[in-house]
Order: C-alpha cells, then sequence, then structure tokens
C-alpha cells in the first residue's frame, strides 16, 4: 500500500472512530502518558519564564522605558513575555552593557529553548499524525509471516508471552485493541500496537492479515468473533484462524464463519477442573505439556529424516501420542508396531533437550 493510499485508509479509520479520532492508530512504546509529558512541558516553560523574570527584575535598572521613564514590576513581567515570545515592541529597552550581555547569553537561549518546546508539542499533536502515516506504510510493506492477535485482554496477552517462548519476536506478532490502555500495554512489551476495532476491514488491511501465518482472535465476545472472524475470512482466504469462543452453542457458528481451530477455555477449564477432584497430576501435566516453560513440550510437527520408517514408540527424547496420516488419527497405543512414514502429522510430547536439538 503506497503512501497515499495509506493516508486515504486512515483518515477512514479515524471518521470511524470519531470521538477518539485524534488519537494515533499505530501506538508505540511510550516512557510516559502524553498527559504527563504536556503537564512537564508546560511547568518546564513556565520555570523557565520565572527565571527570566527573576534576572530582569534584578536587573530593571539597566531596562529603560520610552514611555513613562519608570520600569515596575509589572514592566518586567511585560518585558519578559514580549522577549520571550520575541514580540519586541520597543517600549522597554535594555541599555546597560550588563542587560544586553543577559539577552544575549542567557535569554536567548531561554528563547530559543522555549521555542524547542513549542515545535515539539506541536509535533505531537500535528506533524506525529504525518509521521504516523509514513511509519504505518513502512510498517505495512514489510509484514510479513507475522501473528496478529486480535484483543489483548487475559488470554489475549498470555498468547502473546506464550508465542515469545516460541521463538516469535516482538516485532512479529500484531496486536488490534479497541482499548487503548490495553494496545499501549502491548506497545511497552514491544508488540506492534494498531488502535482501533479487529472487525474493520480497512484495519486488517493496514495489518497486512492477508500476509499473515495465523489470525488468534481473542476479544471476550463471541459475536464479535463471529463478525471478525467473518470479516478475516473475507480479505484473507488461506490464513490460519484461531478463534476463543466462550459459549457452547457458539462453537460452530464461529466454525462456520471460518475458524481453523477453535479454543473454548470455559470448557477446557471445566474438563481440568473435573478430572482435579479425583487426580492431583493430571492437571499440572497438562499444564507443563502446553506451555513452553516446562521441562517438555506437547506441539504438533513434522518428522526428521532420522525418524521416517521407525517405529513410534522407540524414539529416544520424544512421545508420539498420535500420528496424523492422509485424514485419519492413529493413536500409538493402538499398534506398537506403527511405522512413520513421510508426509505424516506428529502429535508428540519432546523433552527440552529434544526441543533444543531441533532448534
Amino acid at each position: 500500500m503506497m503512501w497515499g493510499g495509506m493516508r486515504r485508509t486512515l483518515r477512514r479509520l479515524r471518521l470511524e472512530r470519531g470521538a477518539s479520532a485524534t488519537a494515533p492508530i499505530l501506538v508505540r512504546k511510550s516512557a510516559a502518558p502524553p498527559e504527563a509529558m504536556l503537564l512537564a512541558r508546560a511547568g518546564l516553560v513556565l520555570l523557565l519564564m520565572a527565571a527570566v523574570f527573576t534576572v530582569f527584575l534584578l536587573d530593571r535598572s539597566g531596562l529603560q522605558d520610552n514611555i513613562d521613564g519608570n520600569v515596575s514590576v509589572i514592566d518586567v513581567l511585560y518585558f519578559t513575555m514580549i522577549t520571550i515570545t520575541t514580540v519586541g515592541y520597543g517600549d522597554i529597552v535594555p541599555v546597560s552593557d550588563q542587560a544586553r550581555l543577559i539577552d544575549a547569553f542567557f535569554v536567548t537561549p531561554v528563547r530559543i529553548f522555549v521555542w524547542f518546546i513549542f515545535l515539539g508539542t506541536a509535533y505531537q499533536f500535528i506533524i506525529q499524525r504525518f509521521i504516523e502515516e509514513l511509519r504505518m506504510t513502512r510498517l505495512q510493506r514489510e509484514l510479513q509471516g507475522h501473528v496478529v492477535l486480535c484483543g489483548f485482554g487475559h488470554s489475549g496477552s498470555i498468547a502473546a508471552a506464550e508465542l515469545l517462548l516460541r521463538g516469535w519476536e516482538p516485532g512479529e506478532i500484531v496486536v488490534i485493541d479497541a482499548d487503548a490502555k490495553e494496545v499501549q500495554r502491548a506497545a511497552d512489551r514491544g508488540f506492534v500496537g494498531l488502535h482501533g476495532d479487529a472487525s474493520s476491514e480497512e484495519l486488517l488491511k493496514v495489518a497486512a492479515v492477508d500476509r499473515a501465518d495465523s489470525v488468534i482472535v481473542s476479544v471476550g465476545r463471541d459475536d464479535t468473533t463471529v463478525l471478525i472472524v467473518l470479516t478475516i475470512r473475507e480479505i484473507a482466504k488461506p490464513v490460519r484462524i484461531v478463534a476463543c469462543v466462550g459459549e457452547q452453542e457458539n462453537v460452530k457458528l464461529v466454525r462456520a464463519s471460518g475458524a481453523d481451530v477453535i479454543v473454548s477455555p470455559p470448557r477446557f477449564g471445566g474438563y481440568l477442573m473435573a478430572d482435579a477432584v479425583e487426580s492431583s497430576a493430571a492437571v499440572e501435566f497438562v499444564a507443563e505439556a502446553l506451555t513452553f516453560r516446562g521441562g517438555f513440550q506437547l506441539h504438533e510437527r513434522d518428522p526428521s529424516a532420522e525418524e521416517i520408517g521407525r517405529a513410534a514408540r522407540d524414539l529416544r527424547g520424544s512421545l508420539i501420542v498420535e500420528v496424523r496420516r492422509g485424514g485419519r488419527r492413529i493413536g500409538t497405543w493402538t499398534d506398537p508396531a506403527l511405522a512413520i512414514e513421510p508426509g505424516d502429522r506428529l502429535l508428540v510430547i519432546d523433552s527440552d533437550e529434544t526441543l533444543r536439538a531441533m532448534a
């Protein structure tokens, strides 16, 4: 997408957002909130003005009032303001050498610094919009094979953290959320943050969803999930979509919308809690198997060249749970002599040592 096209896209997105149109869409990591930065700048300007006023007040004998000849405290305050703002009406002027040196070597640097503060504020509210358009054009051009995460709530943020453990770089994860605080939280952790509605076709195109490796939809509402999945599938048919669904009766609807994988945290949690009534090890084992923080990892992968032709139960450092072959699911417990063939997909528990050797 060229810069002109990006400008039009961002303009439409800002119009869709209404009252929050002035907030940036591409959210970057910040050291302090904008309100705190503005207050700090205003305080610094007032402090500099007070310093100049104090210096002029102490040296007001070096000033001359061409109107009435008397330089009062109000005249000093007035002279301070018009000097810093470079208005200079000429009614009050420095006449002594000391006053002129103060104006040249103290007030002039302060004046320049104050203008830099004003320009910085103008940049933040005006020029920054054009910079954002350039950055988003470059970002949209460079995104390829990334993960788009719609929703950075509790489940979404955990998914993002787990992706980092699995080898994804923060810049390869694009977070879309309508909550500005959540997007800022994602940006502060190094992810690419886009503030807006994840069901917006324009915003999804900005996130280059058509070139993404996969999309995770975890927005907390099943009706919104359906709308997002439908929109994604319309503009990116091959992309893999993983959707989080709360209510069991909505699973079929979300699947029909185009989701490839559906995760239902309440249902999954219910299974584990029911099992925990009679077992204390199963929950711990499943939790450790599903995260890279554990000593082993349950995941799906292709067989290595050394594994092809060998019996599934003979692999050292790996426990093959299931073999997927030609649309069939073959449990290794049903056939102890099952040999691995080219084209198989393995659901396997690998040890840390095996995972490090494969990396």
